[in-house]
């Protein structure tokens, strides 16, 4: 009997901050013997997640995109491995999920991580947008296909999402955007979105599983993240001055990873799946321009509507 029900965000105290660091947040975490799959973790907080992740014990295999690179920034890093994964191609997804499931290996910890923000207008796939293609559509198809392996692990799937959620919610009648101009903010907002609610259906689906799913903002950080923003665009939105200097308080490479790894691996956690983190802590509803999650991101329902969209759209279901 399935006996799921909608976590509060509500604080947990979970003694943790904004400012705290991934390696803070896993001292005395022992992961020897667990494997984790972490989607573009050879850069920005992807990496520092790696990093955090190997320093507890655990194995990590890390698909990119550009395998080569991944394997360069990885190299002198113990217990770490990279495959092949471009996730803007369902048929490349297909291709890393066999290899995976081949190797039989429960995935005890599952953090889909990597994405792009702010693109110009690009198609993949068969005309889809691509910051929902990729931020979305494949992590969706990626834990689908590796499902018997997660289940297997009976651990956690961690969605990396973003306060961008709050520029919009999921755009249900042009998802991909095929009529009127493109937005890509507001595309990217929908992606975000799109993370939170991949969170909250999956830990409803998997609750028979012992698996749990959580999705978080990993907070405000300069990485490669913004490399499709001249600095003309980061000037405008008030994060750096005319000289390229931090107008903001950023986050470090090593605090943005931190609500990641408290996410895959805190006990404070057990049984409050679901739930959307920020800064090391359960974040609250938020409707107006305070931080926090907004409302229709963490709706059961829409987190429904949008399972059986992508079911549709990437052909899978695990469920």
């Amino acid at each position: 009997m399935n006996t799921w029900t909608r976590t509060p965000q509500e604080p947990v105290g979970s003694g943790f901050g904004a400012k705290s660091t991934a390696a803070e947040v896993v001292e005395g975490v022992d992961l020897t013997g667990r494997l984790a799959v972490v989607t573009g973790g050879y850069s920005g907080i992807g990496l520092e997640t790696t990093r955090a992740l190997v320093s507890a014990g655990a194995d990590v295999l890390v698909p990119a995109r550009r395998p080569e690179a991944a394997a360069e920034a990885l190299a002198g890093l113990e217990r770490t491995s990279v495959g092949t994964l471009d996730l803007g191609d369902l048929g490349s997804v297909q291709a890393f999920a066999d290899g995976v499931l081949a190797q039989g290996r429960a995935i005890d910890l599952m953090i889909d991580n990597a994405g792009i923000m702010a693109t110009p207008e690009t198609r993949v796939g068969p005309g889809w947008e691509a910051q929902l293609a990729t931020n979305h559509l494949g992590h969706f198809a990626l834990v689908n296909r590796l499902w018997p392996l997660i289940a297997a692990g009976a651990g956690r799937v961690v969605s990396v999402s973003s306060a961008g959620h709050r520029r919009s919610p999921i755009r249900w009648d042009d998802p991909m955007f095929t009529r009127g101009d493109y937005d890509k903010w507001e595309a990217y907002g929908q992606a975000k979105t799109a993370n939170v609610l991949f969170a909250v259906r999956l830990d409803e689906l998997a609750a028979e599983s012992g698996v749990q799913a959580f999705a978080l903002h990993p907070g405000g950080i300069l990485t490669p993240l913004q490399r499709h923003l001249s600095r003309e665009e980061q000037q405008g939105l008030g994060w750096i001055d005319s000289n390229g200097h931090p107008l903001v308080d950023f986050k470090s490479t090593e605090q943005g990873a931190a609500t990641t790894v408290w996410a895959a691996t805190s006990p404070r956690l057990d049984g409050l799946g679901g739930v959307y983190l920020e800064d090391v802590e359960v974040a609250r509803v938020s409707t107006d321009d305070q931080p926090g999650v907004r409302p229709y991101a963490i709706d059961p329902e829409q987190a429904a509507w949008l399972w059986d969209l992508s079911v549709e759209l990437a052909g899978v279901n695990a469920f």
